[in-house]
């Protein structure tokens, strides 16, 4: 395998299971309640656009944008032939100069939380306030600080078997108390059935946790007005047991 093909491999693997029809229809129902006539969406670190996907069949008109030329290369691919008109393009949210306006900027799978240095996560809002007419809504998810805190991350092993391969994944976290940083080293062992050939792959996720009062400061600076935040699961109050929330806010 090559470094493309392994990625792709490892990805699609174990995000094989992930409910991206039932994600995207629970922000669906977010951007009903919290704006008005929101037909245009623009995805900020949409992978491989299968978010995007699922919100064009609920008849939103769909952009995405990442930074990995492999993300939205897979992207590209799993819409080809799907007769959907979504736009893709390799861009840096943080420096993103919007060529047209939407009515809502989405950022689903914690990608705000890998904008781990406060500039990173001013530029980021900027960008998401450049794409949206007064009134726009800004909808993104991020790791919740008193959730992270009241249960730390831990180490942990997850393995998925397909046709051909046994695929193991270990998560050892580290935590960085004075950043509110977690680093997550990925070891990603994929062995082949036969026993003859295993490729180890190593990542570190660098991500960061939020708490409410830093993210409306952050908000306000970038022109948009703190709304709401509501637990992923129950999309009810957050609490210490909520370990991901999203973000509702209105550009202004």
């Amino acid at each position: 395998m090559d470094t493309f093909k392994d990625y792709a491999y490892y990805y699609n693997s174990f995000y094989k299971d992930k409910d991206y029809q039932k994600e995207a229809r629970q922000v669906d129902g977010l951007l009903q309640e919290y704006g008005k006539g929101i037909n245009k969406i623009i995805n900020f670190g949409c992978g491989t656009g299968k978010h995007d996907i699922a919100f064009a069949d609920l008849g939103y008109k769909c952009t995405g944008i990442d930074m990995s030329g492999l993300m939205i290369s897979l992207a590209r691919e799993n819409v080809e032939g799907k007769q959907r008109e979504i736009k893709f393009s390799v861009e840096d949210i943080r420096a993103y100069e919007p060529k047209e306006k939407y009515d809502a900027v989405i950022s689903l799978f914690h990608v705000m939380s890998y904008q781990i240095e406060n500039e990173d996560i001013v530029n980021a809002f900027r960008s998401a306030r450049k794409a949206l007419n007064v009134g726009g809504i800004f909808l993104f998810d991020i790791w919740y600080g008193p959730g992270v805190l009241s249960d730390k991350p831990s180490l942990r092993v997850k393995e998925v078997v397909d046709d051909g391969n046994r695929i193991v994944r270990i998560a050892k976290p580290a935590m960085h108390d004075k950043e509110n940083r977690v680093d997550v080293s990925y070891e990603v062992m994929v062995i082949h059935k036969s026993g003859n050939y295993v490729k180890t792959m190593n990542e570190i996720h660098k991500m960061r946790y939020f708490f409410i009062p830093e993210l409306k400061m952050f908000l306000m600076q970038a022109g948009f007005r703190f709304v709401n935040c509501l637990d992923c699961q129950s999309l009810k109050e957050t609490g210490y047991g909520s370990w991901t929330c999203y973000i509702i806010a209105q550009a202004v």
